[in-house]
């Protein structure tokens, strides 16, 4: 991996977070606003409220661990494995929120829409790219 593509990765990485933070902060005032104005296509679906909300949380939380992974990347991590794990950190950073806001949409009132099978597959990135960064810190 050369060193140009490593810095490619972590400036998408924090480019991602920053899209992240964009978009998710305000679905948080969007969806206070559907709560305030008693939108009924928001307030009459509990499971659709639950799942927006966590995409708002996972995206804004997720924006900072890209913000944070991309200003610790270079000197925690050794340089082969930087530029795999940003791509992990970034594709999960991004289908997790995705996967959470789709279960909200045309879902039933009992369970989630099919969106949802998304956000593992999100999840299971992040840890795989956790796990990576736990063993491949520079010494």
């Amino acid at each position: 991996m050369t060193m140009t593509s490593t810095n490619s990765a972590i400036d998408k990485t924090l480019r991602t977070g920053w899209i992240l933070l964009a978009v998710s902060l305000p679905l948080g005032v969007t969806l206070e606003a559907l709560h305030g104005f008693k939108v009924q296509a928001y307030v009459s679906s509990e499971m659709r409220r639950e799942m927006w909300r966590l995409a708002h949380a996972h995206g804004t939380l997720l924006g900072i661990l890209c913000l944070v992974f991309s200003v610790v990347a270079d000197k925690q991590l050794v340089d082969p494995a930087r530029a795999s794990i940003a791509k992990l950190v970034r594709w999960g950073a991004v289908l997790m929120p995705i996967g959470f806001f789709a279960g909200g949409v045309l879902n039933s009132e009992g369970d989630p829409s099919l969106g949802v099978v998304i956000v593992p597959i999100g999840a299971a990135l992040l840890v795989v790219a956790l796990v990576r960064c736990a063993f491949n810190r520079a010494r």
